[in-house]
């Protein structure tokens, strides 16, 4: 139907952090620049990626409908439901008993979602429909063939 998180149970990142190192700031993604001797630190991802740990979760994406986000099938949703929604933002939302991951539309008083894939249609909650913006994608997370 619409790129639908696939989960049974959504539960909470764990208060522990996981902490791996840092090697240097950045990586060139143009011309390489000369390899230097990294003083390595340590990030804590949890740090990094989550505000609200008792209110984040974590659920992976099934389905193409955000491709144009940078959002597909298979990545891992980082999910916040402390944030309120505010239009233009990707939100996962219950629609009629069914999680799906969409940009969130609100204006004048109209609510709909928006998929980020020409080939899916907006759903624009109709009489009776029920419509809940679950929670706030604050990252992705992708995996790579190896």
């Amino acid at each position: 139907m619409h790129s639908v998180c696939d989960f049974s149970q959504p539960v909470p990142l764990a208060d522990s952090g996981l902490t791996l190192p840092l090697a240097g700031d950045k990586v060139c993604a143009g011309f390489p620049s000369p390899a230097e001797d990294f003083a390595v630190k340590r990030i804590d991802l949890t740090q990094e990626l989550v505000t609200h740990p008792q209110a984040t979760f974590l659920l992976r994406v099934s389905g193409e409908s955000m491709r144009e986000a940078g959002i597909f099938d298979g990545d891992m949703l980082v999910v916040n439901k402390a944030l309120k929604p505010r239009h233009g933002q990707v939100v996962v939302a219950v629609v009629d008993g069914e999680f799906t991951v969409k940009y969130l539309y609100q204006r004048a008083g109209r609510v709909k979602l928006k998929a980020a894939n020409a080939t899916y249609p907006d759903i624009t909650p109709k009489d009776g429909q029920t419509l809940e913006v679950w929670g706030v994608v604050t990252a992705s997370i992708k995996r790579f063939p190896t």
